[in-house]
């Protein structure tokens, strides 16, 4: 991946805003954790929220590391350790430029695009990768469910949940590119732009989705937020953008994109958008749509449903067209998209052939995201069918939207069973507690006439019996919504992670059900 002849520290720091030291040793690879360190590599000793890279400077050198790139305080805590330490007021972009230039910029050899945006980042992202698959390109996708080759996994041990940390971004880069990849499609997180993790990297075109409450355990505020999402729609990140328009935040991006000379376009429902969505209706359980654009006008198909995966889908399309590639040879891929964890239909039989629940497995876990799936539900259901949602909220993330996302629940569905999501260090009878009072407070608000919601919270709140719950309640015709963990297979407790697989407990469940002949009235 790299060339045959190692670079020096001062190649791969160069131009920087960095002090070098007098040594100057071939490096042999980048790495910012002590424990993956292996001989002749540049470790890099980054501040943390509980310690600083800089105090594990000597396990570092005892594996091999052969220079240090720090800030001042990673200095003073990696002492008198004997390595040559390159001092960085921010070492996390001096590593992003090291980690390009070590692999010889990957992503320059590559049509690439990137997506964020708080919803759809995935969902985008793997319709860009099928519809350019399908139309004849090689494509490598790096995202939340994984890193993919010609739509085949790419292992590396991940580091975040969403985007790599700058020296396994390139990395993971650089494989694509060896592997024959021409085209990358990657989601771009917030964490990732602040963090500085794709600095280096100049997309062909970069997309956003929407921007909504999420990840303010670490951005704070919205305006914080906002702002790190913003980074990617600059000169620095993008050469074009495709925004929402549809979208209150994707409006303040167009006109920084104005601002900063960066070609921009808008795409959604609105009569003013570039890209704009004319029609759109279900077909099957997905979508069909009308797409007019600056040359014409082309109907495409999705397997998904909801007006948000139609623009989602209008997106990827708008993307392909920047770029300059063909938007009607992408069409036949766009159609066989299938996303793990975003609308997932789970077939399920009865033995008498009546029909069962039509049951959905979706990763929302934002009240913007609850209320467009449930949306979506609503659109699809029969006029006597009801909509029962499974709902729980992570924990060690942003605790004040787990009301709203009770209320969202509350006013998208008929039935709503509070449950456990990922719990990880918090109380999870805690958690729960803040999304049942939202969704009582919306049952308590509602108008008189309006739909009203039950809300069941079983003692405990185990998503195994609460799915098993909502299986009961559900009857032929009715859509049942698995919320908020879609594609994950393990779930996050305090002492413990464990096995679980929404899709697979749902038919777990129901054959449990169908076996006992045991369901209840809702």
């Amino acid at each position: 991946m790299t060339s045959a002849v190692p670079p020096k520290l001062s190649e791969l720091l160069s131009g920087l805003a960095v002090w070098l030291p007098s040594q100057d040793p071939a490096i042999r690879g980048v790495v910012f954790d002590s424990r993956r360190v292996r001989p002749g590599d540049l470790y890099v000793g980054l501040p943390g929220t509980k310690s600083h890279g800089g105090a594990f400077a000597s396990a570092a050198r005892a594996a091999g590391a052969v220079a240090l790139l720090t800030d001042a305080e990673g200095a003073r805590l990696a002492g008198d350790v004997p390595l040559p330490v390159a001092v960085a007021d921010d070492p996390r972009t001096a590593m992003a430029f090291a980690s390009c230039r070590f692999y010889d910029h990957p992503a320059r050899g590559l049509t690439s695009f990137g997506v964020t945006g708080t919803n759809g980042k995935s969902t985008t992202v793997l319709m860009l990768a099928s519809a350019l698959d399908g139309a004849g390109r090689r494509v490598g996708s790096i995202g939340t469910l994984g890193f993919l080759l010609g739509g085949e996994p790419l292992h590396l041990d991940r580091t975040t949940i969403t985007t790599p940390e700058s020296p396994d971004l390139q990395s993971m880069l650089a494989m694509m590119r060896d592997g024959g990849a021409d085209t990358m499609a990657m989601e771009v997180s917030s964490h990732a732009l602040a963090l500085r993790r794709v600095t280096g990297i100049q997309f062909d075109v970069v997309g956003f989705t929407n921007l909504g409450r999420d990840h303010l355990e670490f951005h704070h505020t919205i305006a914080d937020y906002f702002a790190a999402k913003a980074q990617l729609f600059t000169p620095e990140y993008a050469r074009r953008a495709v925004i929402n328009g549809d979208d209150e935040a994707g409006v303040r991006l167009l006109e920084q994109a104005t601002r900063l000379d960066l070609p921009a376009v808008s795409v959604g429902f609105g009569p003013d958008c570039v890209y704009r969505v004319a029609e759109w209706h279900p077909e099957g359980t997905g979508s069909g749509f009308t797409l007019v654009h600056p040359a014409g006008t082309l109907t495409a198909a999705i397997c998904l449903p909801g007006d948000y995966n139609v623009r989602n889908a209008a997106t990827a399309l708008a993307m392909i067209d920047q770029a300059g590639l063909d938007m009607s040879a992408a069409l036949p891929g766009l159609a066989r998209a299938v996303i793990p964890g975003r609308m997932q239909p789970v077939e399920l039989t009865t033995p008498d052939g009546r029909g069962a629940p039509r049951v959905y497995v979706d990763f929302a876990h934002t009240p913007q995201a609850v209320a467009s799936a449930l949306g979506a539900l609503n659109h699809l259901a029969l006029t006597s069918a009801r909509v029962i949602a499974v709902l729980g909220a992570g924990g060690d993330r942003d605790p004040d939207k787990r009301e709203s996302m009770g209320r969202a629940a509350v006013e998208g569905a008929d039935v709503v069973v509070v449950t456990d999501d990922n719990p990880r260090s918090e109380d999870p009878a805690a958690i729960r507690s803040r999304v049942l009072a939202g969704a009582r407070s919306a049952v308590a608000q509602a108008r008189p006439g309006s739909r009203t919601a039950r809300v069941e919270c079983l003692d405990g709140g185990e998503r195994r019996s609460a799915i098993g719950l909502a299986l009961r309640l559900a009857r032929q015709g009715d859509a049942v919504a698995i919320l908020g963990k879609g594609h994950e297979r393990t779930q996050q407790l305090a002492d413990r992670t464990i096995d679980f697989d929404d899709v697979g407990v749902v038919r777990e469940k129901w054959a449990e059900i169908i076996a006992g002949g045991h369901h209840e009235d809702a």
